[in-house]
This record gives C-alpha cells, structure tokens and sequence, in this order.
C-alpha cells in the first residue's frame, strides 16, 4: 500500500479534514484516493444527518410543549451564559411563518453547543437538551 504525501495533499485539500484524518482514510482505503475521499464525506454525511435529526426532536419536543400551552419563554444558553430569551409567542410566530429557519436556527446552535430550556408557568425549567440525549440513548 502507498500512501504519500502527494495522496494525503490530494485528499486533505478536496475534503479539507485534517492530515491525521486524511492518512487514515487513505489507509482504510488501500491507497485509493477516490475510495479515501468517498470514506470521508460518507462519514461526514453521517454526522450532519445525527445532527439534523437532534435539532428535529429538539424543534419537536419546543413545539409539543408550545401546543401543551403551559411554556411561558424558551431560553437558548451556551457555556451557562443566557443568549437569547425568547417569549414564547414570538417563537411560535417565527416557527408559524418558517419553521425551515427555525430548524436551522436550531440545528446551528446544537453545533454551537448551546442548550435550550423551556420556562413552563409554574416555573419549571426542562432542559430540552438532555430529555433529547435520554432518547436517543434509548433508541
């Protein structure tokens, strides 16, 4: 098996993974750089559908409790610091006119690994984030 410099240029700049990543692949792959590119964007594909379906159950489970009808604001945090607090009729607004970008507002701050948290009237807090890990641990 070759694995060279050159191969490990050729796949690093057509993927833009690490070179670390890239040899590995190449390993995987016999030397083969097509089949070394086709290992890493199919093992990327992978990551970004996980993260499309956790932003899906999180948007869903946002909007279950919103039908419920008790959830006075939805509260996006990140490293504990609060960045935005949304009342919730502004939210089922903006979800109403485009839930596609609700989706990816919800999809980009998973990947900026932000928390979301439902306010209920009593006061209750949810942590939306980890009844989503709870199931997709179950499952």
């Amino acid at each position: 098996m070759d694995i060279s410099i050159e191969k490990v240029d050729m796949v690093v700049d057509r993927t833009g993974v690490s070179y670390s990543r890239a040899k590995e692949a190449l390993e995987k792959s016999n030397g083969d750089v097509v089949d070394a590119i086709i290992f890493i964007e199919s093992s990327n594909k992978s990551f970004t559908e996980n993260i499309g379906n956790k932003g899906e159950e999180i948007f869903d489970k946002i909007k279950e409790s919103i039908k419920k009808g008790n959830v006075t604001k939805i509260i996006i945090k990140k490293d504990g610091e609060t960045i935005m607090n949304i009342p919730i009729t502004a939210g089922a607004i903006g979800t109403v006119i485009s839930p596609e970008i609700a989706l990816l507002g919800v999809s980009a701050a998973l990947l900026s690994k932000c928390s979301f948290e439902i306010v209920k009237e009593d006061g209750e807090i949810i942590n939306v984030n980890e009844t989503v890990e709870q199931k997709f641990r179950r499952n």
